[in-house]
């Protein structure tokens, strides 16, 4: 029976990263992944000529030149910038909080004016704590941006993310907020962002070209204890709880669900992300995918769009894990398997699953990147 260096459980960026690396280092890997495809949660499914997210949205940004360079050389990336739109009871506002934000919320125009209506908003908030500290995350919002914006553009809006009232969320949430004095909405500070030309599925594959790989294949019912007769190391990227498992209790997580259709029309909405900020609507927002690689004229070339809602909810065994739930019970739950996971002999936890902490894309390919030795 052949023995590869590594076991790779998982195709996702760091799973994929770290074949890539290895293989270029001269080892030998085996990728293995529960899923029908690779990829991961960046996975792409061509539907009408468009690449669709399967899992949500991704858009890849970073300030590392070292990351940007390295995923530039396995496919080129577009100029796609991120600046997504919030609908409060039908009307529109830019995000991020911008200058053309406050035009649209108070009718400023400089931002002088805007200083000054965030300022007197945010005084109220602070006089009605009276002097302590914000308790929850409204309190702590409130103190931030001001009433107008945190009712319109934040509290239902966070209230369907997290399935919870904003005075029932803690404080720490919400420590800061972006609020720019300049017309500018482009979400990211980051000086690099874009899509790969083609989708994520071309940088993926770029990844794994070469690798040997194997889906619909579960870890646990067929290589969970027998791995060491196939690898002489592992390297693990599911849900860490589950490695172990469960042997200290189990880790929350909020996950998502997307109701995906094909609407007969080139431009559905105009943008690819709009924000659903009230109640009103059951899901978060709403994603037109072609928006992320037709532009201009290109997006009515294509003559039918696709378009996903998505719905945040609370997870359930059998559904896929999205987001860690950072609060006080599940910090500590974590830290102490993170405490396990350094004593596992020749195993490497990784991504966001196997390291229970939200990461975007270029942070997990850095992370690979650092390494020095396979």
């Amino acid at each position: 029976m052949k023995k590869y260096d590594y076991l790779i459980v998982g195709s996702g960026l760091f799973g994929a990263t770290f074949a890539y690396r290895a293989k270029r280092a001269g080892k030998t890997c085996l990728v293995i992944d529960k899923r029908p495809q690779l990829g991961g949660n960046v996975y792409c499914e061509n539907v009408e000529g468009i690449n669709v997210h399967k899992y949500g949205a991704h858009i890849f940004h970073t300030s590392n030149k070292r990351v940007w360079d390295f995923v530039n050389s396995i496919v080129e990336f577009n100029r796609y910038t991120n600046s997504p739109v919030a609908n409060y009871h039908g009307k529109l506002y830019n995000l991020p909080f911008n200058m053309n934000t406050f035009y649209q919320m108070w009718g400023v125009t400089t931002p002088a004016q805007a200083e000054a209506k965030i300022a007197e908003q945010k005084a109220e908030a602070v006089a009605a704590l009276n002097g302590r500290e914000p308790a929850n995350l409204e309190e702590q919002a409130l103190t931030l941006v001001g009433r107008d914006i945190f009712e319109k553009l934040i509290k239902e809006y966070t209230e369907k993310q997290w399935g919870r009232k904003c005075s029932e969320l803690p404080a720490f949430i919400i420590k800061r907020l972006p609020v720019r004095m300049v017309f500018d909405n482009n979400y990211f500070n980051d000086k690099y962002q874009g899509i790969p030309i083609g989708g994520y599925n071309k940088l993926v594959e770029g990844l794994l070209e070469g690798v040997e790989c194997k889906t619909n294949v579960d870890f646990f019912a067929e290589y969970k204890n027998s791995w060491r007769d196939v690898a002489d190391k592992l390297v693990y990227t599911g849900a860490v709880d589950e490695y172990f498992d469960y042997k200290l209790g189990k880790l929350d997580w909020r996950t998502v669900s997307f109701k995906t259709r094909v609407e007969d029309t080139p431009n559905f909405q105009g943008n690819a992300v709009v924000n659903y900020t009230s109640h009103d609507e059951p899901y978060t927002r709403i994603i037109e995918h072609k928006h992320f690689e037709m532009f201009g004229a290109a997006v009515y070339d294509c003559k039918k769009t696709v378009v996903s809602e998505e719905y945040s909810t609370e997870y359930k065994d059998g559904m896929e894990p999205y987001y860690p739930v950072n609060n006080d019970r599940n910090n500590a739950l974590a830290e102490e398997y993170r405490k396990l996971a350094l004593q596992e002999k020749d195993v490497i936890f990784g991504g966001r699953l196997g390291q229970y902490k939200y990461f975007d894309m270029a942070p997990v390919i850095e992370q690979v990147l650092n390494i020095e030795k396979f």
